[in-house]
C-alpha cells in the first residue's frame, strides 16, 4: 500500500515538472500568425538560411562603399630596415708628453676645423731640453772644427815627415768622431722640437668635439688611458644597416649599373629625409642572423643625423615605370588568397583573385588580376560578397606621398588645437 502510495507522487511531480517546462515554452515563443503568406516549413527555413551568408542577406539592398581606382604610377622598388648612424672617423685625443694641462681651447660640443688648437700642455720643461740640447750641438760643433783643422794641419806635416803616419791617424780619426757627435746632438735637438710641439694639440680631422673629460690643471701622462676629448666627423656620417641574403642577388645586379640611392627617415620627422648613396657591402653573410652588413654615406650638411641614431633605411634598387598601385586597405584575404573587389558598370562587385609585389608606404603593386583604371572598392568590404549590389558614397583617389604629409600634419595641428583649448 505503502508503494503504491509513493509511485503515485513520482508520477503526479513529473507530470506537473513537464506541465510547466511546456508553459514556459509556450509564453516564450508565441505561435506566429501564418495569414501573411509567407511560406511556412522547412522550405521557410531553408531560405532564411541562405539569406544569412556574407553579402546573401543583403543582396538586393545597395551597400555603401568607397572607391578607388587602380593607377599607373613609376614605383621605386626598395629594400627597408633599419639603420645605425656611426661617425665616418673618430679621433681620441691623448697627450704624448706628461705635464699639466694648461688651456683648453675650446668649447665642449663644438665643431672643430683641422690643424685648430684644441689644448696647451706647460711647455716650460720641454722649452729647457730644447735649449739644452741646442748648447750641446752647439759645443761639439766647435770642437769638431778645431778637430778638422788639427786634422789639416796634420796632414802637411805628414807630407813633409815631420809627424808620423799613425798620429795623422789618431788625429783624423778624433775628427770624424766628433763629426758624428755633431749629427747625434741635431738628431737631439730634432727630438726635443717635436717633443715641444706635442705641447700643443691640434686636431687632425674636420668634426665635433664631445665632453671635455680632463680639466684644465690636471697632470696629463703619456697615453694615459682616458682622452682629453673625442671627436666625431659627422659631416660626412654613414649608416649602417643589415638585409636579408635573399636580396644579395637584386643587390649586384643594380649596383653594377651605378651607385644606389639610400633614404634615411626620421621616425619624429617622416617629411624631410635625408639622401646619401651605397658605399659598402660586405664580403660575407653573418651565420647568425642571415644578414649581410651594408653601409650608406651621407653628406649630414645639416647635421641631423649623429652617431649611435637608429634611423629608418630604404634602399632604392630601381624604379618600376607604368605599374598598377592600389591602396594597400583595397587588398583583402580570403580562403582563396589575396583579392579586391572591382565595381562593374552595373553597380556589383565582383571578387578578383590578385598577386601583389611589393608595398611602399600604404601602396601596393599589383603584379597580375587587375588592369589600371579599374575600380575597386577601399572601404567597406566586410558586408561585400560576389554580386552584391554597391552604392558609391564616396570616390578617393590614392594619395600621394605630399598629399600623406600633408594630412598628418593638419592632424597634428588640429591634435594641438585641442589640447591648447
Amino acid at each position: 500500500m505503502r508503494r503504491s502510495y509513493w509511485i503515485g507522487a513520482l508520477v503526479v511531480v513529473v507530470g506537473g515538472f513537464a506541465g510547466f517546462q511546456q508553459y514556459s515554452s509556450w509564453s516564450l515563443n508565441p505561435p506566429e500568425n501564418k495569414s501573411d503568406g509567407q511560406p511556412q516549413g522547412p522550405s521557410a527555413n531553408r531560405s532564411g538560411e541562405r539569406g544569412q551568408g556574407r553579402g546573401g542577406g543583403r543582396s538586393r539592398q545597395a551597400v555603401p562603399v568607397v572607391v578607388t581606382t587602380a593607377q599607373h604610377k613609376a614605383i621605386p622598388i626598395q629594400i627597408r630596415a633599419v639603420g645605425n648612424a656611426e661617425a665616418h672617423a673618430t679621433v681620441s685625443v691623448k697627450s704624448q708628453v706628461t705635464g699639466v694641462l694648461m688651456q683648453a681651447h675650446f668649447k665642449e660640443g663644438q665643431n672643430v676645423k683641422k690643424g685648430q688648437k684644441l689644448f696647451t700642455i706647460d711647455p716650460r720643461p720641454l722649452e729647457a731640453a730644447v735649449k739644452q740640447s741646442e748648447a750641446n750641438l752647439a759645443r761639439d760643433t766647435a770642437q769638431l772644427q778645431n778637430a778638422r783643422e788639427q786634422a789639416r794641419r796634420y796632414a802637411e806635416l805628414l807630407k813633409k815627415q815631420y809627424v808620423s803616419q799613425e798620429q795623422y791617424d789618431q788625429i783624423r780619426t778624433n775628427a770624424d768622431a766628433l763629426e758624428s757627435v755633431v749629427e747625434a746632438d741635431k738628431a737631439a735637438v730634432e727630438n726635443a722640437k717635436v717633443q715641444l710641439s706635442y705641447c700643443y694639440i691640434y686636431s687632425p680631422i674636420d668634426g665635433q668635439a664631445g665632453s671635455l673629460l680632463v680639466n684644465e690643471g690636471n697632470l696629463v701622462r703619456v697615453n694615459d688611458g682616458a682622452p682629453l676629448t673625442v671627436i666625431n666627423q659627422i659631416t660626412p656620417i654613414n649608416v649602417t644597416f643589415s638585409v636579408p641574403e635573399q636580396h644579395l642577388a637584386d643587390l649586384r645586379r643594380h649596383r653594377a649599373t651605378g651607385k644606389l640611392k639610400v633614404e634615411a627617415r626620421f621616425p619624429s620627422d617622416e617629411g624631410r629625409p635625408e639622401f646619401g648613396a651605397l658605399a659598402f657591402v660586405d664580403n660575407a653573410v653573418d651565420r647568425t642572423t642571415g644578414t649581410i652588413k651594408l653601409k650608406a654615406e651621407f653628406s649630414n650638411a645639416q647635421g641631423r643625423l649623429l652617431p649611435g641614431q637608429f634611423i629608418n633605411v630604404a634602399l632604392i634598387l630601381t624604379t618600376q615605370s607604368n605599374a598598377v598601385v592600389i591602396p594597400s586597405e583595397a587588398v583583402q584575404v580570403g580562403q582563396e588568397g589575396q583579392h579586391v573587389f572591382v565595381v562593374k558598370p552595373d553597380k556589383t562587385v565582383e571578387m578578383r583573385p590578385v598577386t601583389l609585389g611589393q608595398t611602399n608606404e600604404g601602396e601596393a603593386i599589383v603584379a597580375s588580376g587587375l588592369a589600371g583604371g579599374e575600380q575597386i572598392v577601399r572601404e567597406g568590404q566586410f558586408l561585400l560578397g560576389p554580386g552584391s549590389r554597391v552604392e558609391i558614397k564616396e570616390t578617393r583617389a590614392a594619395e600621394t606621398k605630399e598629399g600623406k604629409r600633408e594630412r598628418a600634419r593638419r592632424g597634428k595641428s588640429k591634435g594641438n588645437e585641442r589640447s591648447d583649448s
